[in-house]
């Protein structure tokens, strides 16, 4: 005959089990993220490139390093560029790549490598990180070269940071590598670029910010 008492330890070992599973499940549950991650969209080598771009239509911002021009791109078409940047220096190149992603935006950001005369960390305005190393798109001199990022006049580097979105496909090529590989393609018709941009960089000169860059 069970006893009150083995009875009760039996019906607690049950309780503990039960609470043990449901935590499990929860917790497994829990585990799965909020939000999925946006899918990569690959660039496809044998797309028609960009009418004035060296890129093709599956870019939301396109770098060119030979003419250190930059376009924002919208289903093939530019809705801002070109617009003159400087990217990497000194041993510094920024990394080429026709699927590269954004990944983290900051629109105040500062460097953890680099910092100012006063020992203060460097800023990085509006920053779009979309590459390792910390390689972003962020508010910076267009006339100095920078450790690996891009930099973008005041103006442009805000219209970046507000028309970028997580998981947005960069492609920063040559175009003197690109345009032979299309030759004989057509291209998809450009719209003319908007907004408050200048290619000869007289509003991009005016930013303060160190020409060094987070980690890269």
């Amino acid at each position: 005959m069970v006893s009150s008492m083995q009875f009760g330890k039996r019906r607690a070992s049950v309780v503990a089990a039960a609470v043990m599973a449901l935590c499990t499940a929860t917790g497994a549950y829990l585990a799965v993220p909020a939000f999925a991650a946006p899918p990569k969209v690959a660039a496809d080598p044998n797309a028609p490139l960009v009418a004035g771009t060296p890129c093709t239509a599956t870019a939301r911002s396109c770098v060119d390093l030979d003419s250190q021009r930059a376009w924002l791109l919208d289903n093939g078409k530019i809705t801002r560029g070109p617009v003159k940047i400087s990217s990497g220096g000194n041993g510094k190149a920024t990394p080429i790549g026709h699927s590269l992603r954004v990944y983290r935006k900051d629109k105040d950001h500062k460097s953890a490598e680099s910092k100012l005369p006063n020992g203060q960390p460097a800023p990085m305005p509006w920053s779009v990180f979309f590459e390792d190393g910390g390689i972003a798109f962020h508010s910076g001199s267009p006339s100095r070269s920078s450790g690996g990022c891009i930099h973008l006049g005041p103006a442009d580097a805000q219209a970046w940071f507000n028309y970028l979105e997580i998981g947005d496909q960069v492609q920063v090529v040559k175009a003197s590598q690109e345009l032979p590989k299309h030759k004989g393609q057509p291209t998809v018709d450009p719209k003319v670029g908007t907004g408050d941009h200048h290619e000869d960089g007289d509003d991009n000169d005016d930013d303060d910010s160190d020409d060094s860059d987070d980690d890269d």
